[in-house]
């Protein structure tokens, strides 16, 4: 097994330092989570992204803190080395600072070792509370899909001058406020490098160019789970969706054609005739 990725492993790691770039995924159950441990893979996601991928809503907005505990309690069974990250759902902690420390804690006792919240600076009060609680904070400023309503949908942020100042600001901002990290989402790839040199914690892009500390994509996409039209950021490092049809249509064809089962994959009585068991059934061994 290889060492467990704790928050403060990850809070130094800086490319600029001469450290490897860190690596991210989503996972949303166990088996999601073993793929990403085995792979090596730094640190686990347990998105609200769960939304849109496993559970079929149109946006991130649906999810609830009672789905995010449920998620993150099946990745943290898998027992991974990663890291694992808990999404803090919309109005998780944007009503009160004792609602955000208390949905925070429950996902802590679910099982992740650190959550990630949405904004800049507006969220900074519920950030210095949550590390005040020993809770650690992943910031995430740029595109934040939780506020798709009102950015008016999925757009890219920072492309004018003050407005890619104002996310280095916020990005110093919520590393003064305590944030151990970064996601930097949907910039231009001069914004994600911009932040990255700004601050001292390391960032994680999506979709903000190969100038940040790592990099981050849900494990639908990277493994081709999904057939929704992929952002301009996605690499895809494997076709499973169509290879599960392919497969799961073989099987169709055999289960209609007589095919499956077959003798080897049939029980057999352990004596001639059954009316020596004097039973309905046998054992299944």
């Amino acid at each position: 097994m290889s060492a467990r990725t704790t928050v403060p492993s990850v809070q130094g790691r800086k490319v600029r330092r001469g450290d490897v770039p860190l690596v991210m995924v989503t996972a949303y159950d166990a088996p999601g989570a073993r793929l990403a441990d085995a792979a090596g893979i730094d640190l686990i996601l347990v998105g609200d992204s769960v939304a849109m991928v496993v559970l079929g809503y149109d946006d991130t907005l649906q999810v609830t803190v009672d789905d995010m505990v449920h998620h993150t309690a099946a990745v943290a069974r898998a027992r991974p080395s990663s890291l694992i990250v808990a999404d803090m759902p919309w109005l998780s902690y944007h009503v009160s600072v004792e609602d955000t420390v208390r949905n925070a804690a429950a996902l802590i006792r679910a099982g992740a070792q650190c959550v990630k919240l949405e904004g800049g600076r507006k969220r900074l009060p519920m950030i210095e509370a949550l590390v005040d609680a020993e809770i650690p904070v992943m910031g995430h400023i740029g595109l934040t899909p939780q506020s798709v309503n009102a950015m008016g949908g999925f757009k890219v942020q920072g492309r004018r001058h003050e407005a890619a100042l104002a996310l280095v600001d916020d990005a110093k901002a919520l590393e003064h406020s305590g944030c151990f990290s970064l996601v930097v989402e949907g910039v231009p790839t001069e914004v994600g490098a911009m932040i990255t040199d700004a601050v001292d914690i390391p960032t994680i892009g999506i979709g903000a160019g190969p100038g940040c500390d790592g990099q981050v994509l849900v494990l639908h996409d990277v493994l081709g789970l999904e057939d929704r039209i992929l952002p301009k950021f996605v690499r895809r490092y494997a076709d499973l969706g169509a290879d599960g049809v392919r497969a799961l249509s073989a099987y169709a064809d055999d289960v209609r054609t007589g095919a499956f089962p077959s003798t080897e994959e049939s029980y057999r009585l352990a004596t001639p005739t059954s009316e020596a068991l004097g039973l309905y059934g046998a054992p299944l061994s």
